[in-house]
């Protein structure tokens, strides 16, 4: 499916308009808008509930409109329930609430649309609806941003059968590609000979050979962005291996890196005047006898040593020797993004990732974004009072601390060990999944706070 498919540039005469409305607006918009349907909204028992789809009868018996209930209005997402409830049909938005904008009208038509298929029988596609674009909507934004979302969801809902280390390497080679890109990887044992030795230590007990993924585009003179993101492509936790219901949803332990390649994507197509690089560990951490073990000490590519404590706390350790790499070009700014730890999962739930950095500035510009986008996420501290439980007994670092508090926050200040160069950082603890169905949020991989993210980069370097 190609997102512009979804959109109609003009108008027909007979396009098929919407109502968005919430409760809060049902009884002047039945005096207004909806005057003509007034009878027939009440004898339905229409009240605006949230998600409740009521067709419009026409003059001729055709469809003659729609009308969606927003309920309280909260979500300015919510109109992403149409393109999954409505007949074949072109149809144009005629009411909405001032705050469901053309680009979010838009936006959220494509996220409704969207649907993982690949390994769906291949049936012809049944006709769909097709929406005008929303007057003033900025189409070459909204295109952007949706393809970097789809690209996103798509590789985190890929079974990890079909997207290992080097299926992650060919869908970032395409996304360079596609942008005139430098692609380069360095894989397997070639980690440890170009100094690289907590990521193949990680990956080693795969079969499917770990590496480096590292992407470069832009004018090296511009201000440098980078952006690190985790591709455990699947974690079976390693020695100290996760129960069955653990590994359940693991194809996700990517979704740093699906996260980081759409960002790429939209920075790219966008044009930013920026001299952008993405590092990818990809890796799968697997159980065999070439496998770590807790209590090995590991020596990072930093120089600092990394006792284990858990195999299961691997992310911190691949994205440690990219940090440092990633650092050593002093970047503007260095973003990181994981799903790092069920401890982020426990302090804010699915809908709502944690950022760590500590920098002011950038924290009020992503919160600001993410305002703007709304697009949810929410600061958490590197409060230093906790590094203390990083310092390892018989090395540098430990990847596992012993307090069962605070998790998230160790991890991040862990990172943040390998980070000295960059002028500003920033790490997001994400979930990569919805755990349950939202208009426009389906089931599965997420690419979450990449919108945000991609908004405030476009709105420092423009």
């Amino acid at each position: 499916m190609k997102i512009e498919e979804l959109f109609a540039t003009s108008a027909p005469s007979k396009a098929i308009p919407l109502f968005a409305v919430s409760q809060a607006m049902l009884e002047g918009a039945l005096a207004g808008a909806l005057e003509r349907h007034a009878t027939w909204l009440r004898s339905t028992g229409f009240t605006g509930a949230a998600g409740k789809v009521q067709l419009l009868p026409g003059s001729d018996g055709a469809v003659g409109g729609a009308v969606l209930g927003l309920g309280r209005d909260e979500d300015v997402f919510a109109t992403a329930a149409l393109p999954s409830l409505l007949p074949a049909g072109t149809y144009v938005f005629a009411l909405a609430p001032a705050a469901h904008d053309a680009d979010k009208l838009a936006l959220a038509w494509a996220m409704g649309a969207y649907a993982f298929t690949r390994f769906k029988s291949q049936n012809p596609e049944a006709a769909r609806p097709v929406l005008v674009w929303p007057e003033g909507a900025d189409r070459e934004n909204v295109l952007r941003v949706a393809t970097g979302l789809f690209l996103a969801r798509d590789l985190v809902n890929t079974p990890a059968s079909d997207m290992g280390p080097a299926e992650l390497a060919h869908a970032a080679h395409g996304v360079a590609r596609d942008f005139g890109a430098h692609y380069a990887a360095i894989e397997g044992r070639d980690l440890l000979n170009q100094n690289y030795p907590m990521i193949w230590t990680v990956g080693a007990a795969s079969t499917r050979a770990p590496r480096l993924i590292d992407i470069s585009w832009g004018d090296p003179k511009r201000p440098r962005v980078t952006l690190v993101g985790k591709g455990v492509c699947f974690d079976s936790g390693g020695l100290d291996i996760k129960p069955s219901s653990g590994m359940a949803t693991m194809k996700k332990d990517m979704g740093g890196a699906a996260g980081v390649l759409a960002i790429a994507r939209m920075i790219m197509d966008a044009k930013l005047p920026v001299a952008l690089r993405v590092l990818i560990p990809a890796v799968e951490n697997s159980v065999s006898g070439d496998a770590y073990r807790p209590g090995d000490v590991i020596k990072s590519r930093k120089g600092l040593t990394v006792e284990v404590g858990n195999t299961d706390a691997e992310g911190r350790l691949v994205l440690a020797d990219a940090l440092a790499e990633a650092d050593t070009q002093s970047p503007d700014i260095l973003i990181c993004m994981a799903t790092l730890t069920g401890a982020a999962r426990v302090a804010t739930g699915f809908d709502l990732p944690p950022f760590f950095t500590q920098d002011d500035v950038l924290a009020a510009d992503l919160m600001d974004a993410s305002a703007r986008e709304a697009d949810a996420m929410w600061r958490l501290p590197l409060w230093r009072g906790y590094r203390g439980l990083i310092e390892g007994k018989v090395a540098d670092l430990t990847n596992n601390p012993d307090s069962p508090n605070a998790g998230a926050i160790t991890a991040a200040l862990f990172l943040e060990r390998f980070v000295e160069k960059a002028k500003s950082f920033v790490h997001f603890d994400i979930a990569a999944w919805n755990d349950r169905a939202k208009p426009g949020r389906p089931l599965g991989g997420e690419a979450q706070a990449i919108r945000a993210i991609f908004a405030m980069l476009k709105a420092r370097y423009r």
